[in-house]
Parts: C-alpha cells; sequence; structure tokens
C-alpha cells in the first residue's frame, strides 16, 4: 500500500524533530519500522541483510548464561584454532558461517529436495552464541569446548519425544550442531557426547584422514602439542569414544607420509571413501557406501570439514586441497543421510580470511548445515537410551 501525500509530510516532520524531544512514531507509520517482510520468511522483523548475525537469523539467546529458555536443536559457535597446522583463522568460522546464512530463509525457509522446512517445524532452534575459548591455553580451551557443550546437550529440551506422541524407551536430549573452528575441536565435542550416549559412530567429510598418530603429525613434543587438527580422531580411538568398524571417511584426497598412514586408520576404525570415487561410482554410489557402513540405528556423530568441498567452491579453509567436491554434491550426499540417526554434527576449518569477497566459503558452509538442519528436524526429538548404567 502506498503513503498518501500527506502521510509522508507526517513521516517527514516526526523524522526531523528536535533532537531528544522526537516523539516515537505511532499509528500507520509504525509500520515503516515493525512490520513482518514477506520475503523473510514471515518470521522476522527486519529485512534478511539488518540485525544481528545468527545463524538463519533464528532466534539468540545466551544458553551458556541461563537455562531460561529450552530448545530442541542449538546452534554453538567453538572459535578456536590453535590446533591448526598450516593456515590459522578459523577463530573467526562461527562468526563468518552465520554471516553466510543470513539468507536462507529469505523465500521462506523451505527445503525442495527434503520437502521440509527447518524453521517453522515444532522443534524449537535456537542460536546460542559461543563458548567463550582461550587462545592462549589449547588444554584450557579443549576443556572449556567439551564443558560448554556439555552443558547444552544435557540439559531437557524444548520437546519430549510424547510431546510429539512419539514413544520410545529413553530420556529426550537436544541436538548440538557446533560452528568451528579447527577440526581440533571434535575431540572435546566427543568427549561430551560420550557422557551422554558411550561410543558412537562417527561420519567424518574431510579431505584428510585426521587420524595420524602424534608421531607422525606433527610429532609430540609435549601432550599439549600431540592433539591437534590432525591427530584427535587418534585419540578419540584410544579413549574409546568410537563404536568399533562403523565409522567413515568421506571426500579423502590428502597426500601421505606413507601407506602405513592407512593401515593406521583402519586400526583406529575408519574406512575410506576417496573423493575420486565420486567420478566411477557417482552420488548414489557415495552415500550407499556410508548408509551400509554406519547403519540405520547407531547413534552418529556427522563432522565435516569445509575442505572436503573443492577449494574452487570453498577457498577459505586453512589446508586446502584441490579434486574435491562441489557444493551441489556434498549437499547431494549430505540430503542421502536422511532417516539415519544424527545425534549431533560439527562444520570446521572456515576461515573467512581466506575466502572471496563473495563469501564463498561462508554460504557453502552455512547451506551444508542447512541440509543437516533439515535432517535432524525431520528426524523428529531425539532420545537415548537411559538404560546405561554410566548415565
Amino acid at each position: 500500500m502506498f503513503l498518501s501525500i500527506t502521510a509522508l509530510f507526517a513521516f517527514s516532520a516526526a523524522v526531523s524533530a528536535h533532537g531528544g524531544h522526537q516523539t516515537p512514531l505511532t499509528g500507520p507509520l509504525q509500520k515503516l519500522w515493525y512490520n513482518t517482510l514477506p520475503g523473510d520468511g514471515g518470521t522476522q522483523a527486519d529485512s534478511v541483510f539488518s540485525g544481528i548475525s545468527t545463524f538463519g537469523r533464528l532466534p539468540y539467546f545466551p544458553c551458556l548464561a541461563s537455562e531460561e529458555e529450552k530448545f530442541d536443536i542449538a546452534f554453538l559457535g567453538a572459535p578456536f584454532d590453535t590446533g591448526t597446522s598450516y593456515r590459522p583463522g578459523a577463530r573467526f568460522g562461527p562468526n563468518g558461517i552465520r554471516q553466510g546464512s543470513r539468507r536462507l530463509n529469505l523465500y521462506g525457509g523451505y527445503n525442495v529436495p527434503l520437502e521440509a522446512n527447518p524453521f517453522s517445524d515444532e522443534l524449537r532452534v535456537l542460536d546460542c552464541g559461543d563458548i567463550p575459548v582461550t587462545s592462549f591455553d589449547n588444554a584450557w580451551a579443549i576443556k572449556q569446548i567439551e564443558q560448554g557443550h556439555n552443558s547444552l546437550l544435557m540439559r531437557k529440551p524444548y520437546t519430549s519425544s510424547s510431546d510429539a506422541g512419539v514413544s520410545r524407551a529413553g530420556k529426550t536430549l537436544p541436538r548440538i550442531i557446533t560452528l568451528g573452528g579447527d577440526h581440533t575441536i571434535t575431540l572435546p565435542l566427543l568427549r561430551s557426547i560420550n557422557k551422554a550416549y558411550g561410543p558412537v559412530t562417527v561420519i567424518h567429510f574431510d579431505s584428510h584422514l585426521d587420524t595420524w598418530k602424534p608421531k607422525v603429525f606433527g610429532g609430540s613434543p609435549s601432550e599439549v602439542a600431540s592433539i591437534n587438527h590432525g591427530t584427535y580422531f587418534y585419540h578419540a580411538a584410544m579413549e574409546g569414544l568410537l563404536r568399533n568398524d562403523t565409522n567413515i571417511h568421506a571426500g579423502i584426497r590428502t597426500t601421505l607420509s606413507g601407506p602405513s598412514d592407512y593401515d593406521n586408520d583402519g586400526y583406529v576404525g575408519f574406512e575410506i571413501v576417496e573423493a575420486r570415487e565420486i567420478d566411477t561410482i557417482g552420488t548414489d554410489g557415495i552415500i550407499k557406501k556410508i548408509r551400509d557402513r554406519v547403519g540405520t540405528d547407531n547413534p552418529i556423530y556427522l563432522s565435516i570439514d569445509i575442505d572436503s568441498i573443492d577449494p574452487a567452491f570453498a577457498p577459505g579453509t586453512g589446508t586446502p586441497e584441490t579434486g574435491g567436491w562441489s557444493t551441489r554434491e556434498i549437499r547431494t550426499i549430505i540430503r542421502g543421510l536422511e532417516g539415519l540417526n544424527l545425534i549431533s554434527a560439527d562444520i570446521v576449518e572456515v576461515a573467512p580470511a581466506y575466502d572471496t569477497n563473495a563469501e564463498l566459503t561462508t554460504m557453502a558452509a552455512a547451506d551444508v548445515l542447512y541440509e543437516v538442519l533439515t535432517i535432524m528436524v525431520k528426524n523428529g526429538p531425539l532420545t537415548v537410551d537411559d538404560s546405561r548404567e554410566d548415565l
């Protein structure tokens, strides 16, 4: 509706009112400031390019400071990058991913291939901000990440399984999607997950194995130095955090110290899908290999390194490797995981300083998580067997 000439003059007069004595706008003119824009999915009072940045313009609440707001799925930042071996900068990843996600509900948020809208479901999804992580002490930072994540993971969710009409034995838990951060953060996250689920199955999208023994990757001058973004899965396996022989890498294409790296990877408990296999078996073949490996009932943790995407599509990362998958291919593969028991996830190694001005990497990371979020929402409330003696 167009404003009349009289209304426009009234608006002009209101704007030019004297200093602090300006009278707040009321009546029809108030709509100029506080309206719901159809292009924003009917969820916000601002356009998608204004306001503070949360993931997908979800509601923000400082969950680590207060338990007043419950949630079913939370986005949580872990701005840590002092475990990286090549290019630092992923401490700015959480902020960059949120910036890259602003347009996700520009047209309403409906995911056409998955036939669901993760922003308008009965499950409550929040952006809980970032874990305060020190950049001066890796051992302490890893403890902060584990404790911050577990603080949210062990809370009662907004929707219980009974609320959704689901009858399952056990207690209902929320899901946490963590925004990294370099890949070292997955170790404390798996430690947190272990307190709720015990050993879990891992689907790992990456161009690198990240199962190297410390003496092979970076040496081991100290216990702190031995935990980094290339060794965290080795430590996870040694600590009993992984479910044996159900874990899988997808998108691998790195150089090695030698063939023994693959032998060690199998010992740690992973199967490998090379990036180049997509040329022979296609995305359907990749999806089948993943699903056959992990099973449908196991609790699955999903860890996605943005460098699993080719640097032509996602250049802003710490250790780029050419020959990777396109954004279209990886989104198709992620959607192929629908129906699996995804309990939590992370995306890591997004380093905005190396991105293009077009924000290709941060948008790619946000779009991948949009697929993950949609799958989680479609799966409904998450329950865990509470008959384990250690829970």
